[in-house]
């Protein structure tokens, strides 16, 4: 069963992604990013590699895409905050975004 993330977990495991662009989502416990890419086939393209991880994993981002612009915002809406695979996703997109 999937639960919150402790007050431990939060500080070791959402500060590195917050010094690499992530960033709390304001009134909400979630994190959102937005990754600038070359042009929409490659925005689509990361799209596309992180529905497949997020499919894998059974859990889905709230994302949007505007020409070459992904925004993404994750939270685990089962616990109504963050969890464990909003970190793994987090990190996953990094990867494919690189």
């Amino acid at each position: 069963m999937t639960e919150r993330l402790s007050d431990t977990a939060r500080k070791t495991t959402l500060q590195p992604l917050l010094e690499n662009g992530w960033s709390m989502v304001e009134g909400r416990d979630a994190i959102s990013k937005t990754f600038d890419f070359g042009n929409f086939v490659d925005a689509f393209g990361f799209m596309t590699r992180a529905a497949i991880w997020a499919e894998k994993w059974n859990h889905h981002p709230e994302w949007s895409n505007v020409y070459k612009t992904v925004n993404v915002t994750l939270t685990t809406h089962d616990v109504d905050g963050l969890s464990a695979l909003d970190v793994k996703l987090a990190r996953k997109m990094d990867t494919l975004a690189e």
